[in-house]
């Protein structure tokens, strides 16, 4: 076969893997123009947001996971299996914990109130204040963190794979990305999601696969690994920096913002059909999310089994973990293949994130600014919003190389942003008492501590500061709820019609309703998925 070789030494793709690059770019594009000039437009501005309101169980928990899974997570993931083992794959088990609360609590409080934001949300439970406070910080949230880290992570393995420049890269993946996004809106982003999961999990289990049966199975991993590696619960003081306190502490007040409380997410499940299909997506995801662990994670183990073997050389700089992977151990044509795979995880992220500001912008600051605005020009707002998002991210983008770890570095700032949004949120669902003054104190007093703590970590070498990250999100929520609760007690809330019906009387009432029967009951698809996570950290400790 004819190679074709890229500006890197030693770095080289066959003309099958271009086809393959090329077809999938074409096909992804296509898909997503074509959903959108076949889509119904009834109703404008609620089809380009909110696909109709049509989005099913199915297409829901999808697109729920592939917008969570990006390249962040595939190249992170991978280097964090190399270094530490499967102790991250915390961050996908523990997830499917805050995926039954948004099933049971925070989804049908959403889409009974019917709003088309979480601001929106906010502004119904509290007041205005909230509300122009989060819609900010949900802007500069999807772009510094849901687009800027993933198009970097993504421009660092096409360029280790194919000699392809960074800057190269980022440009062109989001003008391929916003293209669809700009047209179609929500429905467009979550049918190319639904694909592009696929293909992404296609492509991880086939080098998963490769990597496995070269090393011989568990018992040749296990026999060329530390046994911690292959652990899931680690102790004070270990390496990765997440004891196990700190991810049962700190993970419920990333994982609740994340999961439960970021527009990036939550906007797959405002689409729903109805409330069942609501709550359901959730769940689905959830028990996805039980797969990165041994095709993203592990993979990163087996590379440093393979390593210690000697049938591997060794990796110079474990960030390139992934696609030094690749290179090493797929034949052409399957390399075409992961660079579709990945291609997937960073179009289906990035896609998610614009269409999520599109959507605050027109809703929740310009409408708000010009309440008599068309649904037509509404959407023509909307799609300006992501064209100028897609810049500003472009630009961000190249800083992201600062970080040391990229993983680590995504959830560091998470750590930092969640709680005082986590605070409100959980407060403003389950406590009848929590005050719009309240929840203004605690987002701008929480993000100013929050900034403070972040500025601490960074220049810990200065400081001395070393909490782990997680821990450090757990004190934080401490801080944003005395805040929370203080303020509220003195300045009460003055409840209106639509606040009063945000609020659970107590947290067994969001069992109450209809439900599906057997299997499809959320309630006991919510056990299920519970039991299943907790059998796997008895098994993985």
């Amino acid at each position: 076969m004819d190679k074709v070789f890229g500006s890197e030494p030693g770095i080289n793709i066959g003309s099958i893997d271009i086809v393959v690059i090329a077809v999938y770019l074409v096909l992804i594009v296509g898909i997503g123009i074509w959903v959108s000039v076949n889509g119904q437009r009834k109703y404008v501005d609620k089809s380009y947001f909110l696909a109709g309101g049509k989005l099913t169980w199915p297409l829901i928990g999808l697109a729920l996971f592939s917008t969570n899974i990006s390249t962040i997570h595939i190249i992170g993931f991978a280097q964090e299996g190399y270094e530490n083992g499967l102790a991250y794959g915390n961050f996908e088990w523990m997830a499917a914990f805050s995926l039954i609360a948004l099933s049971l609590f925070f989804a049908p409080l959403y889409f009974r109130s019917k709003i088309a934001t979480l601001p929106d949300f906010l502004e119904k439970r509290y007041g205005k204040g909230p509300r122009n406070w989060l819609a900010v910080v949900s802007i500069v949230s999807a772009i510094v963190i849901h687009i800027g880290f993933t198009l970097y992570t993504g421009a660092v393995v096409l360029e280790g794979l194919f000699g392809i420049p960074i800057m190269t890269s980022i440009i062109v993946t989001a003008i391929l990305t916003g293209i669809y996004t700009i047209v179609g809106g929500l429905m467009a982003v979550v049918v190319t999601e639904s694909l592009q999961t696929v293909v992404l999990l296609i492509g991880s289990v086939i080098l998963t696969t490769i990597a496995y049966d070269k090393i011989g199975g568990w018992k040749g991993l296990s026999a060329n690994v530390d046994p911690m590696m292959l652990t899931v619960m680690r102790p004070s003081g270990d390496a990765s920096n997440l004891p196990w306190y700190s991810v049962l502490l700190g993970y419920p007040v990333i994982g609740l913002w994340y999961w439960c409380a970021d527009q990036t997410i939550v906007q797959r499940v405002l689409g729903a059909k109805n409330e069942m299909h609501a709550r359901i997506g959730p769940l689905f995801a959830g028990f996805i999310k039980i797969i990165p662990v041994f095709i993203f994670i592990l993979p990163g183990v087996i590379c440093l089994g393979l390593v210690n073997q000697g049938k591997l050389p060794q990796l110079t700089d474990t960030k390139n973990t992934y696609d030094f992977m690749i290179r090493e151990l797929l034949p052409t044509g399957l390399v075409g293949v992961m660079a579709a795979a990945l291609l997937a995880a960073l179009m289906s992220t990035v896609s998610g994130a614009l269409n999520s500001i599109a959507t605050l912008f027109s809703f929740d600051i310009y409408k708000r600014w010009k309440p008599d605005t068309s649904d037509s020009k509404l959407v023509n707002i909307g799609r300006l919003a992501t064209m100028v998002a897609m810049v500003l991210a472009i630009l961000w983008s190249p800083l992201v190389g600062k970080f040391p770890t990229l993983y680590q570095g995504i959830n560091t700032i998470i750590s930092y942003l969640a709680p005082p949004i986590t605070t409100v949120f959980v407060f403003g669902v389950f406590w009848r008492k929590a005050s719009t003054q309240g929840a203004m104190m605690t987002l701008v007093l929480g993000s100013i501590m929050g900034l403070m703590v972040f500025l601490l970590d960074w220049f810990k070498q200065i400081t001395d500061w070393d909490v782990p990250f997680l821990l450090s999100a757990f004190y934080l929520f401490i801080f944003c709820s005395f805040i929370m609760i203080m303020v509220s007690l003195v300045k009460p809330h003055v409840h209106t019609v639509d606040s009063e019906n945000l609020i659970w009387a107590s947290p067994l009432e969001s069992l109450k309703g209809d439900a599906w029967r057997g299997i499809g009951d959320f309630k006991v698809l919510a056990l299920v998925l519970f039991i299943v996570i907790v059998l796997l950290y008895i098994l993985f400790s």
